[in-house]
């Protein structure tokens, strides 16, 4: 990885096949649980919508997020570690609403960690809203963890039922 400092603006741009040792690198270096390759295979092959995030022409962070009839569900949002706090998560995640909203969703929810507070506290700032748990969702160091269900609203609160 290069040095997080950078001049050029952020891009986000579609990942391809030919991204995804990257992605297993970003994701490697952020989870102690990592999707493996064969998941983002499978997310490619069957049309998730799934996003890079570029600096400087390198591929530093990426999203996938699906869509099941109108509602947007986001899988995975990750920044490799040299490069967060830069704001490219909150630009990801913003990316991620647009494209659900452009896709006629209404509503998006995502599971979160209860240890992860940077990302809660990302979403919890992107207007999301805390409404349930899954028990033993996630591997642990010490079996499972909860996991906390978000969701935000893409249309009006007239138009959400």
């Amino acid at each position: 990885m290069r040095s997080a400092a950078s001049k050029s603006l952020p891009v986000i741009r579609p990942l391809t096949a030919a991204d995804l040792g990257q992605v297993i690198s970003i994701e490697r270096a952020s989870y102690p649980y990592p999707w493996t390759k064969g998941i983002f295979e499978d997310c490619l092959k069957v049309g998730y919508s799934c996003f890079g995030g570029m600096i400087d022409g390198q591929l530093v962070a990426y999203e996938v997020h699906n869509r099941g009839a109108d509602e947007a569900h986001l899988l995975n949002l990750c920044v490799h570690p040299e490069f967060r706090s830069l704001g490219l998560g909150r630009l990801l995640l913003q990316h991620a609403i647009d494209h659900a909203r452009a896709m006629g969703c209404v509503v998006m929810f995502l599971e979160v960690r209860p240890s992860n507070a940077a990302a809660i506290q990302l979403y919890l700032e992107a207007g999301f809203d805390v409404v349930g748990r899954r028990p033993s969702y996630y591997p642990a160091e010490q079996g499972r963890e909860d996991a906390v269900v978000l969701r935000l609203a893409l249309l009006p609160a007239a138009f959400v039922s």
